[in-house]
């Protein structure tokens, strides 16, 4: 048997009167989405335990079989392991977005999804101006990047930035002890980026400027069982953002890079398939990750929501399920990893609808894929959901 989870990240959302009460999911056209559904089974994720913050750290961590309870240790650490970045048992890993702040007000938690060469060049001068022996900086993938912190200590609280779009961001800045540290880096950084030449280029450009670094996410280094120890399988994992590929180095499968995967609309979806299919041809089992339905549910625009959803049906579901008619062997699982709602431009704990098609599962009463389809489900946690696709028929 081969195994596909193909991730729509924050894809499901809530009932939006523009739409007749239907979700995006619901309104979009996804006509191949619909064919698993009528040709497999629907049922409900809770990917977040309660109590946990609904981030898609968590909820990645819960699809791929590994209860966040036992498991999660921060975000940014996972992020780290995709980097290639070493941990010590004293480096605290902060995730650090590039942002826009005006009026005290996070106007944009990417910078206008600043690419991925300009933030590069700000970075490097970030390192140049304010490393020191205990502080590192290390470029990621368009706003999403990481720093190091040697030896730092406390309990902090911090926030995410896609969590509060649009608003003052005073009562969300690092708080805990050893925050003021944090603070004087990020009023340190404010005043570099205020002189950076990408920055003048891009304004220049009429787009926005990175006009701060916002930390979140911390924490120490963590290890996972693999994947090979846990179920004896062999994959892959094909993303654009650190997050997902740190999960896939953590659990022990490959990592496929395809140049042009954005995170964002018209991210380079061929190029996925394709790292998709050769992964199957050679192992078990692949994690399909796509960025863009969360990206545009944080920008709050209904539209590009609609899109993304629509993409992901056509150049992903659509393409893999032609793969499964070929091969006659591979077994498809669809699934958000959370909501993002755009009425509220962030993530939501309740459970998501999963769909599951292929050899051993049985077809139920589903004819089309939404969030109101499986009303009737009981909710699975993440880790069942995966021990259940991977071990047992539907």
């Amino acid at each position: 048997m081969k195994y596909a989870l193909l991730i729509g990240d924050g894809m499901a959302d809530w009932p939006i009167a523009e739409l007749d009460n239907r979700t995006p999911l619901e309104y979009a056209r996804t006509p191949n989405m619909d064919r698993i559904a009528a040709a497999g089974t629907i049922g409900l994720v809770a990917t977040v335990p309660e109590g946990m913050h609904p981030g898609s750290d968590v909820a990645n961590l819960a699809l791929l079989g590994y209860d966040p309870m036992s498991y999660y240790s921060g975000r940014a650490p996972i992020e780290a392991a995709s980097m290639g970045v070493r941990l010590s048992e004293t480096d605290m890993a902060f995730r650090c977005n590039l942002v826009t702040i005006e009026n005290d007000t996070m106007v944009d938690y990417s910078a206008g999804h600043i690419s991925t060469a300009e933030a590069r060049t700000i970075i490097n001068d970030l390192q140049q101006h304010c490393s020191t022996g205990m502080i590192t900086f290390h470029p990621g993938v368009s706003y999403r990047h990481l720093l190091v912190y040697t030896g730092f200590s406390g309990d902090l609280v911090t926030t995410p930035p896609h969590d509060i779009s649009g608003k003052a961001i005073n009562s969300y800045l690092p708080q805990g002890e050893g925050a003021k540290k944090l603070l004087r880096l990020m009023e340190q950084a404010r005043e570099i980026l205020a002189v950076s030449a990408v920055n003048k280029a891009r304004r220049e450009a009429d787009k926005r400027p990175v006009t701060d670094i916002w930390l979140w996410g911390e924490g120490f280094s963590r290890s996972l069982p693999s994947m090979a120890q846990r179920y004896g399988l062999t994959g892959s994992v094909i993303s654009a953002v650190d997050l997902v590929r740190g999960i896939g180095v953590l659990a022990g499968l490959q990592v496929r890079l395809v140049e042009g995967a954005t995170g964002y609309l018209g991210t380079n979806y061929a190029g996925k398939i394709k790292a998709a299919r050769d992964a199957l041809e050679e192992e078990d089992l692949v994690y399909l990750h796509v960025e863009a339905p969360d990206e545009t549910g944080h920008e709050g625009i209904l539209e590009k929501k609609i899109q993304a959803i629509e993409e992901f049906d056509t150049h992903i579901v659509g393409e893999m399920l032609q793969f499964q008619q070929e091969r006659g062997d591979v077994r498809i699982l669809v699934t958000p990893d959370h909501a993002t709602p755009v009425a509220i431009k962030t993530h939501s704990a309740e459970p998501v609808p999963f769909i599951i098609c292929g050899p051993g599962v049985a077809a139920d009463s589903g004819s089309f894929y939404a969030e109101n389809a499986a009303n009737n489900c009981s909710p699975i946690t993440g880790p069942v959901l995966f021990d259940r696709f991977i071990k047992q028929s539907w």
